[in-house]
């Protein structure tokens, strides 16, 4: 890439620096030769430079963008250190949260299991959407005051916790902010303009120590809901002196088309042109055998372009607004309608549901140690209910949990007294399963038992497990690698049996968050739109609900980017989530909507 002027500029910058521009405007790549610059010249033996972003995904890109840039010498790739902030926030706490009262052995509490351990409070409160403003202080009160009672007197830290505590320990401490920056003298911020509250606390505190090198969008800001502050960058150059430059008029990712400038125009509600070189549109009628078969064949087509093109480790992405989506699309392109062929696809879903059925299936690997066996099994099922929507779990999840743990008790009372179980009771279907899954014979082979296993939960009798089941295909468990196969192989022969099969299952989720080793996708991968962020693809398909009609009226309007594809709906929101969907691609991004209700970002404001 030949440098710009700006490019160069940010090459020549002394001290802290905020490098603002869109998507694809080569904010990475020049902040990767400059950490190259940083650490040929100014690092002294020992030191290192640190890169940090929200999602894995990103790290990866990064890495991979690093491992590639020729005109860096390999020394000095080895000195640029790339991981996620919560990656570095919980080495912080992990080593020094005592100091905050913290006890000592720490553990941290993945989403779902967070979910397990409010399930309590949250079945108190009706949904979230049915709740009054103050109803939902209460409720975040509750909920804020049991994360901390875990983490200070249990040792359990979530990831909400996380920024908090480390922000704590900055704040508090100079020397551990001297240590920080002994190792880490200058600090990449990418994604700044999505920090939190309690995560700028963190950049401040660094920024006392550290030279800070900040990368934003101020226009793909997408977490305000979760905190994101629209002022940060203001903030930021409040707060330290700071060089500004600004990239928002290049574009490295989609050069030679118009993608960047239709996601802006997105962004303005109106359109300068009335075609972009690179931007498609699909309509299909409002049903879905016609939807899936428009998605089908307009992938079909994709692939075709890119394996024409000779494009090498192509991909593309298929973008959806909920996750409801994700499954139906990924269902859809295993077993498409119209007898059309499948299409081999990754798919990326909320994994809190898929984690949970592992953690059971892998249960089931385990011999019965105390003739409880079958009660602990009960209390994963529960768990599973309790944990897999995540910060946001449905009443009949929560009831269905709640019944599972009744009928279970009423089931070992009755045993106890000597009564069988009542034939109509819903444990029934759950206990015969699980028996003929406690009679299979394991062989030792990771990947057969847990296949075998899975198998007779999809083919039981118990409808729970069936779903249990279906959920735990979404993770490719035994795919992560060979270290997942090899403890499970190691536990085997080392006891005969799984003896440890759950705990090395949630181990291996918990590395699996700070993992830093996956590759950028590559093939047909469906996510939704928020998980794009940070990404890009050569090709972009985005793919959205319809409406339900009855007498020629709308009754229903799900899945849409925008809610309800109501134009009182759409806000900056919607809008920033839109344009960071729509570059993503380099080559073409193409928008399949309904053809007689097209998203109304799509059509202009009167």
């Amino acid at each position: 890439m030949k440098l710009t002027s700006k490019q160069i500029a940010v090459l020549d910058a002394e001290g802290h620096l905020l490098v603002t521009g869109g998507p694809g405007s080569g904010k990475t790549t020049i902040s990767i030769l400059k950490a190259a610059k940083i650490a040929s010249s100014s690092l002294r033996p020992g030191q290192r430079l640190l890169f940090l972003s929200f999602a894995r995904a990103t790290v990866s890109r990064v890495i991979e963008a690093i491992e590639h840039e020729r005109s860096v010498l390999p020394e000095h790739k080895k000195l640029v250190d790339v991981d996620t902030y919560h990656a570095f926030f919980w080495r912080l706490i992990s080593t020094h949260g005592y100091l905050l009262g913290l006890p000592r052995k720490l553990e941290i509490l993945t989403p779902s299991a967070e979910g397990i351990a409010l399930s309590a409070i949250r079945e108190t409160y009706q949904g979230k959407t049915k709740l009054t403003d103050a109803q939902k202080a209460e409720r975040n009160a509750r909920e804020r005051d049991e994360r901390l009672r875990l983490a200070q007197i249990e040792g359990k830290i979530c990831f909400s916790l996380f920024a908090h505590y480390a922000a704590d320990l900055l704040e508090g401490s100079a020397r551990i902010r001297g240590l920080v920056a002994t190792m880490y003298p200058v600090i990449v911020l990418d994604e700044f303009q999505d920090t939190n509250s309690e995560q700028w606390r963190v950049v401040k505190a660094l920024g006392q120590v550290c030279t800070l090198i900040a990368l934003a969008d101020p226009e793909q800001r997408i977490y305000d809901w979760i905190g994101a502050d629209p002022e940060r960058l203001d903030h930021f150059k409040a707060a330290f002196t700071t060089t500004e430059i600004d990239l928002s008029q290049d574009n490295h990712r989609s050069a030679g088309t118009d993608i960047a400038l239709f996601g802006n125009d997105i962004l303005k509600g109106h359109f300068s042109k009335e075609s972009y070189v690179g931007v498609e549109f699909e309509g299909f009628e409002p049903y879905e055998a016609q939807a899936m078969t428009t998605l089908v064949t307009t992938i079909y087509a994709a692939r075709k372009r890119l394996t024409d093109a000779a494009v090498k480790n192509w991909s593309l992405a298929v973008l959806v607004p909920t996750k409801r989506m994700t499954r139906l699309v990924s269902d859809a392109l295993r077993s498409p309608p119209a007898q059309l062929a499948p299409i081999p696809h990754a798919a990326t879903i909320e994994l809190e549901g898929a984690i949970l059925a592992a953690e059971l299936i892998a249960f089931l690997l385990q011999p019965d140690v105390d003739g409880h066996h079958f009660e602990r099994f009960v209390d994963l099922l529960c768990a599973y209910f309790y944990g897999r929507g995540g910060d946001t779990p449905t009443k009949g999840d929560l009831s269905e949990a709640r019944a599972i743990r009744k009928a279970c008790d009423e089931l070992l009372a009755r045993n106890a007294a000597g009564q069988p179980a009542r034939k109509n009771s819903i444990i029934v279907a759950t206990r015969g399963t699980y028996e003929v899954a406690r009679h299979v014979t394991l062989t030792g082979d990771p990947d057969g038992d847990w296949r075998a296993i899975t198998r007779i939960l999809k083919e039981g009798e118990c409808t729970r497990l069936r779903g249990l089941a279906d959920e735990a295909r979404n993770v490719r468990l035994l795919d992560r690698g060979t270290q997942l196969r090899q403890e499970l192989s190691q536990d085997w022969r080392d006891n005969g049996t799984y003896a440890n099969a759950l705990a090395i299952i949630k181990r291996s989720f918990v590395q699996e968050h700070f993992s830093t080793s996956s590759r950028p996708e590559t093939g047909v991968v469906v996510m939704n739109m928020h998980k794009a962020k940070g990404k890009q693809f050569d090709e972009v398909l985005i793919f959205e609900g319809w409406p339900r009609y009855a007498k020629g009226q709308i009754v229903a309007n799900l899945d849409r980017i925008v809610r309800g594809n109501e134009r009182g709906q759409v806000n900056d929101q919607a809008r920033q989530n839109m344009r960071v969907s729509v570059t993503r691609g380099k080559r073409r991004t193409t928008i399949i909507t309904p053809s007689g209700d097209p998203c109304v970002l799509l059509v202009p404001e009167s």
